[in-house]
């Protein structure tokens, strides 16, 4: 029973995510445009349930580059309110849009403040009218049995923060170097410090075959070394090509014939490379930018070294993702 409930109040968040993605349009673009150009800061602010929601899309917000305050309603009206300033950008949460602490408080910025976004399930409501740009949060049904509890209409509303963070985060160029610099203590922070030859795979551990192997050959090596990749090597131990597990499962979901093919056949030439004395943020950039999980490792002319595995760059599987 547990079991199935809970598989229920997930359906019930996806169906509510779902209904606030379809319903995304020129509002949410007006909204990232208004951020972009913001000649101020951004301002999030919410109270109960919308408040923590704003506190972690602040957050975000600041980890991926967007420069961004929380501001809690009541606070501000008993003296905060002097953080904001002329030209700031204001991200209102309420799903209601009748919360009036919320509503006050916009009514007491108006003046000073740049433009009013507003994160609400009504867009009937006092928020909506106060709002130059409104985006729709609006879900089917409460993820909570008595409809009271605010559940999916959190986790809507978390998500389009989280959709906003990362569009503004792409259109700014923020990348793995930026991270670092804002995480200069986190754990991921300190090992993207670090140089390619100290977190890379080195001798019998590197998955290679010579140039006049089989491909058997090659699924054999990548199966004992498990890196989901085997480079393929020339004269000195020059790099020749790659070939990835996932280039053997195409070769053979296309009833490719593989009896005695040899890797060249096979291997992707000229792979994307990194030299050992590079950082680890370096390669993590050229991974995300070529949408690969393995690179070799070189010095000289092309010659294989060692090989790096993104999830040991980034700290054996610890962390999946930047943010």
């Amino acid at each position: 029973m547990s079991l199935a409930q809970a598989q229920e109040v997930l359906r019930i968040e996806e169906q509510g995510i779902a209904a606030v993605r379809a319903g995304l349009g020129d509002e949410f673009t007006r909204a990232v445009d208004l951020i972009t150009h913001c000649p101020g800061k951004l301002i999030i602010t919410g109270i109960g349930k919308s408040g923590l929601v704003a506190r972690k899309i602040a957050a975000t917000m600041n980890s991926t580059g967007t420069s961004a305050y929380f501001l809690h309603p009541v606070e501000a009206l008993h003296g905060d309110m002097a953080i904001v300033g002329e030209g700031d950008v204001i991200l209102a949460l309420s799903y209601g849009g009748e919360t009036s602490e919320l509503n006050y408080l916009l009514a007491a910025i108006r003046a000073r403040s740049g433009a009013i976004i507003a994160l609400t399930g009504n867009t009937s409501s006092t928020l909506a009218g106060a709002a130059d740009v409104v985006l729709n949060v609006a879900v089917p049904q409460e993820a909570c049995p008595l409809g009271l509890a605010p559940t999916t209409s959190t986790t809507a509303t978390l998500a389009l923060g989280d959709a906003l963070a990362v569009v503004l985060m792409n259109r700014s160029g923020f990348r793995e170097a930026d991270f670092r610099r804002n995480h200069p203590g986190g754990g991921l922070g300190e090992r993207l410090k670090v140089r390619v030859a100290e977190v890379m795979f080195t001798g019998d551990l590197i998955p290679r075959v010579t140039s006049q192997a089989r491909l058997s050959e090659a699924v054999d090596e990548s199966n004992r070394k498990n890196l989901g990749a085997v480079v393929v090597t020339g004269a000195y131990d020059t790099v020749l090509g790659i070939i990835t597990d996932g280039d053997i499962r195409r070769l053979v979901a296309g009833d490719e014939i593989v009896e005695g093919v040899g890797v060249t056949a096979v291997m992707t030439g000229n792979p994307v490379t990194i030299s050992a004395d590079k950082q680890a943020v370096d390669a993590l950039s050229i991974m995300q930018e070529k949408e690969v999980t393995v690179l070799p490792v070189i010095e000289g002319e092309m010659r294989l070294i060692g090989i790096l595995h993104l999830h040991d760059l980034l700290g054996k599987g610890e962390f999946r993702f930047l943010i």
